[in-house]
This record gives C-alpha cells, structure tokens and sequence, in this order.
C-alpha cells in the first residue's frame, strides 16, 4: 500500500482512538469505535478480500467518531432514531472525509467515500451496498447476541421484525456468506435468525 493509504487508515484510526467508551475483546480493553472499525476491515477481508483501497478506507471509517453524535441527544422516539440516523451519516461521511482529504485523495475518491459512508443509495450503488453487508455481518457475529441481551423487554415478534430488516438490507451475496459458515452466528439467536428468513 501507498504513504497515502497508510497515512489515511493511521488519522482514521486515531480519531476513533479517542472514544471515552470501552469494549473488551481478547483480553484487551479498546476504545470501543477503534475495535468496531478493525472488526470492518476484518470482515471485509473475508467477504472482499480484493476490494480496492477506496473501499476498505470507506468501510474503516464508517463509525468514525460515533460517540460524538449520542443517539440521546435526539427525542427516544421513533422520528427522533430517524432523525439522528440521518444526522449520524451525514456526520460519519463529512468527519471521514475531511480526513481523506489531509490524507491527499481525490475530490472523486473522496466523494465516492461519502456516497458510501451516508449510505446514499442503497442497493444500486454497489459502494454502498458494500458498506451495508459488511456493516450487517460484523453486527451479527460481534454484537447481535449482546443486543438480544440488552433489551429483554423485546419479544419474539421484535425481534424477528429486527433480524428481517437487517437482513433485507444484505445483498443476496451478503446474505449467502453469513449462511456460508465463513462467519460465527451467535448460538443463542440461531432458531430465531433461522425462523425470520425462513
């Protein structure tokens, strides 16, 4: 890879290194954003592994700084979780690529970095689609079960309504690899992930 490249992964890296939230995994405590955006770069290893540089700095960022736009900071209801999602992705797109942009890439690059990270698109922009997959796939291996966990109020009913709606937003090939064996379901929520594709 070019300085350029490894200059853009570094300042993204960095700017998700100063998350205050903490998560532990393998025995290591990470800022919880630095973890999530290298779970990314995993997956997209494993279900792209020939994507191009553009891409993979697409799918590093797509969190970047999320601790900075709390979903509390909106009203808990359902037009205020639109409303900060809107707002969330168009803060996600700008903050990655203003690091893009110190990092010394295109105005072209750059912009197909924000169509991607604001998830403008959805399936027809295959950038986008990308970013949705790989996005879907680390959220059922790495942090599905421990949503489940989280919200014991939901019944079955919400949570197949959930895992349908995660897995509308999957590409027949994003949807195909997370059966495939090639990623880790969480045991728990295997009948239910089952039952709401089937």
């Amino acid at each position: 890879m070019d300085d350029k490249y490894e200059n853009a992964l570094t300042l993204i890296d960095r700017a998700n290194s100063d998350d205050p939230n903490q998560e532990v995994a393998e025995g290591k405590t990470w800022p919880k954003e630095l973890l999530y955006s290298q779970r990314m770069s995993d997956m997209l290893s494993r279900y792209k592994p020939d994507t191009d540089e553009i891409m993979k700095l697409a799918i590093r960022a797509q969190h970047i700084q999320r601790w900075k736009s709390p979903r509390n900071a909106y009203p808990m209801d359902k037009k205020g979780y639109h409303q900060w999602r809107i707002n969330l992705y168009k803060f996600h797109a700008d903050t990655a690529c203003e690091l893009l942009k110190e990092a010394g890439y295109t105005t072209a690059e750059i912009e197909r970095v924000r169509l991607a990270v604001s998830k403008k698109s959805l399936k027809t922009n295959m950038d986008t689609q990308l970013v949705e997959d790989v996005a879907a796939l680390v959220f059922i291996e790495h942090y599905m079960q421990a949503f489940v966990e989280k919200h014991p109020e939901y019944n079955e009913e919400k949570w197949l309504s959930i895992i349908r709606i995660t897995w509308k937003k999957m590409s027949k090939n994003g949807q195909d690899f997370a059966l495939s064996g090639a990623i880790q379901l969480p045991e728990p929520s295997i009948p239910l992930i089952q039952k709401a594709i089937a």
